[in-house]
């Protein structure tokens, strides 16, 4: 489990392909603190570390979830919202965030604000999940609160420190995020479908 509350950012260095998986090796500011069979969501997408070398690691992505999130879409270079698992007896800062990406959804329009920064998604409404206005929702491994809600479509808004010390600063219109429900909200969804 995991609260939304990114601690670092990672830079993919490398990228190597077998079979349908892919291995991806990282650099972040807290790699010697890792340890092999770790859990880390990697924008909101839980992995775990199969290898550790100096300041890099590397985790594997399997084919099932190249094809649920944006990770078959990242290159050398890019910047990735890191974020370890939570301990018990930790404060949540953010909401209960499973790291298991629901589906990707696309950056509408990131405009700023007077100070803040909003953004607008849409999503795919065929696959069930919801938004509710003033509830949780995670973007990119980040936890954000929804201010407003819409049939397929959803807008945040990030203060200042959340726009410099995650990767949100490099969304733009167009570009494909990965959308985590809350987990409390998609219950009961599944639970008032049935009564329908």
């Amino acid at each position: 489990m995991f609260t939304g509350i990114i601690e670092s950012i990672g830079e993919i260095v490398a990228i190597e392909r077998e079979a349908s998986n892919i291995h991806i090796m990282l650099r972040c500011s807290f790699t010697h603190e890792l340890q092999i069979d770790q859990s880390l969501a990697h924008d909101g997408v839980c992995l775990t570390v199969v290898a550790i070398d100096g300041d890099c690691y590397t985790v594997t992505a399997i084919n099932e979830t190249l094809q649920k999130s944006t990770l078959g879409d990242w290159g050398v270079g890019a910047l990735v919202n890191l974020e370890r698992a939570m301990t018990l007896g930790a404060r949540l800062d953010g909401h209960l965030v499973q790291g298991h990406v629901d589906q990707v959804g696309s950056c509408v329009s990131a405009s700023e604000e007077e100070g803040s920064w909003r953004y607008q998604f849409t999503y795919d409404t065929t696959q069930g999940n919801i938004t509710v206005e003033k509830g949780s929702v995670t973007v990119n491994g980040v936890s954000l609160t929804v201010v407003d809600s819409g049939d397929g479509t959803f807008s945040v808004a990030i203060i200042p420190y959340t726009h410099t010390h995650t990767n949100f600063n490099q969304l733009f219109a167009g570009k494909s995020v990965n959308l985590e429900f809350d987990v409390i909200g998609k219950y009961v969804a599944r639970l008032t479908q049935a009564y329908r």
